[in-house]
């Protein structure tokens, strides 16, 4: 399990480095006559490509170590109380998923960052 979640934090940054890359090389080159004004580094989509992609990536790698050590530590704790399990089992589940919706609300930001004009 923890290994597939490596592989698609993995794919999720592909993909959005090469949409960040393909994005930025896709702007036409100005002419002579225009001038070329200078650009702030938040305004670069090729830079606001990579820090979104390696956000999310941190994110969701984050995310996965935080629910293994649950995971972890929940069975570690089933196993030395077996009469506690339920409660134990339980608790788990509530706090796997308020992880996983703090991983999926800073990878929204992440890609709001990359899709907002700021």
């Amino acid at each position: 399990m923890h290994g597939i979640r490596v592989k698609i934090a993995i794919a999720f940054m592909v993909a959005l480095l090469s949409l960040s890359a393909a994005q930025a090389w896709g702007a036409d080159a100005p002419t002579q006559q225009e001038q070329v004004q200078p650009r702030s580094l938040f305004g670069d989509a090729g830079l606001k490509g990579l820090a979104a992609g390696i956000g999310a990536g941190l994110v969701v790698i984050g995310g996965a170590a935080g629910i293994a050590r649950i995971g972890a530590g929940a069975v570690e704790s089933m196993a030395r109380q077996p009469e506690a399990a339920g409660s134990i089992n339980t608790a788990m589940i509530i706090t796997a998923a308020m992880i996983e919706g703090a991983t999926l609300f800073a990878v929204v930001v992440c890609l709001l960052v990359l899709i907002l004009k700021f």
